[in-house]
């Protein structure tokens, strides 16, 4: 897995690309006309302390690596942990957390096949 590393490929997505909605996360994605995929995984200080905030990009990278193979290439993508993420954390399953990423991705037509 690729990473966005840099301030600006991260403006790139947000104010070019487009974006989904689940119940725990957002998703912004972009084509980024290369053969691999580029992740970044964001939790915001208002989501919680540093641990919630470490749980929950965990969860996410958990998530894209568990499904990677199944994802179209080519994009930029961004998950953003929502408040509702934050607020159950201790809670929170990876289950959960990836019906709700596998929803998103479906919705935005980033699943192949």
């Amino acid at each position: 897995m690729e990473k966005l590393v840099k301030n600006n490929e991260f403006q790139k997505v947000y104010n070019f690309g487009k974006k989904s909605y689940g119940y725990y996360a957002l998703i912004f994605f972009m084509k980024n006309n290369l053969e691999y995929n580029r992740c970044g995984f964001v939790a915001s200080k208002k989501i919680g302390n540093a641990v919630c905030r470490n749980r929950i990009k965990r969860l996410f990278r958990e998530c894209y690596r568990c499904n990677e193979e199944n994802l179209k290439t080519g994009y930029d993508l961004i998950f953003v942990g929502k408040k509702n993420a934050g607020e159950k954390f201790k809670e929170l399953k990876y289950q959960e957390m990836e019906n709700d990423i596998k929803k998103i991705l479906k919705k935005a037509g980033l699943i192949a096949g």
